[in-house]
């Protein structure tokens, strides 16, 4: 388990202390980090039969709610990212419109390079033949291994971004709102905490359906260890680079530094 070195060491700035140029720098490598590791997750996990990986928490929970209402992936990704914007807004204390597009444009670019990602290990570019099933143990092994980097990379992006924080996801937004506001910094928690709506969506989709896919070791990985990694990136990955512009309403607790 990781323990103290999820917390944050990090100062924190209410204003912006890096230039924009830098900021939009520092989101576009994050974005490519997190969308590739998102694909190495869901590849991984196709390429493997039968399945056990699992896909990603907030991902297997979606997945799962939108089999139970006959929704598509789009809009159950909608609609639930425009709930959980809601809910940010109540945590937070006000509802800020730039803050909630925000939430909706980082899906844009997010998508996209998803697509480009999966294309490029599905062997849809020439300059790659994509990843072969695995029909060895050994391969078995090593894609499990690039499962748990995958979700490195998806803790380490958001590290990134989160500390930028010109754009967020909601759900990543719902986690720094936590870890600032209630867990005095502490990511391994907040990430935790901010598990519970995709938790209450399983519940509700298995009550439905009475099947629970999607989630696996992978997802279990995830559920352990994404926060505590997010924290040690915030160290160890620009560690000079400050939280900017922070706004989580008034916090209950002095975050620990």
């Amino acid at each position: 388990m990781l323990n103290s070195t999820e917390q944050s060491t990090n100062k924190i700035s209410s204003t912006r202390t890096i230039s924009m140029t830098t900021s939009v720098s520092f989101f576009i490598l994050s974005l490519i980090i997190n969308s590739a590791g998102n694909v190495l997750t869901l590849v991984t996990s196709a390429k493997i039969h039968p399945s056990f990986l699992g896909s990603a928490y907030w991902t297997a929970a979606e997945a799962n709610l939108s089999v139970a209402f006959g929704w598509n992936l789009f809009w159950t990704f909608l609609i639930l990212g425009i709930l959980t914007t809601v809910l940010n807004a109540i945590l937070v204390g006000h509802w800020d419109w730039g803050r909630a597009l925000g939430n909706l444009i980082f899906m844009v670019p997010f998508s996209a390079l998803i697509q480009i990602f999966e294309d490029f290990f599905l062997g849809k570019y020439p300059i790659f033949a994509g990843l072969p099933d695995a029909t060895t143990p050994l391969m078995v092994g090593f894609y499990i291994l690039l499962n748990f980097v995958g979700v490195a990379m998806i803790a380490t992006a958001i590290s990134i971004y989160q500390r930028v924080n010109l754009v967020l996801h909601p759900a990543d937004d719902l986690m720094q709102i936590l870890r600032f506001k209630y867990f005095k910094g502490n990511a391994n928690l907040a990430m935790w905490a901010s598990y519970i709506p995709p938790t209450l969506m399983a519940i509700l989709a298995l009550v439905i359906t009475h099947q629970f896919t999607n989630f696996g070791i992978g997802t279990i990985f995830a559920f352990l260890f994404q926060g505590g990694i997010t924290g040690i990136a915030d160290k160890s990955i620009f560690p000079h680079l400050k939280h900017q512009a922070l706004d989580v309403g008034k916090p209950t607790a002095t975050v620990e530094k």
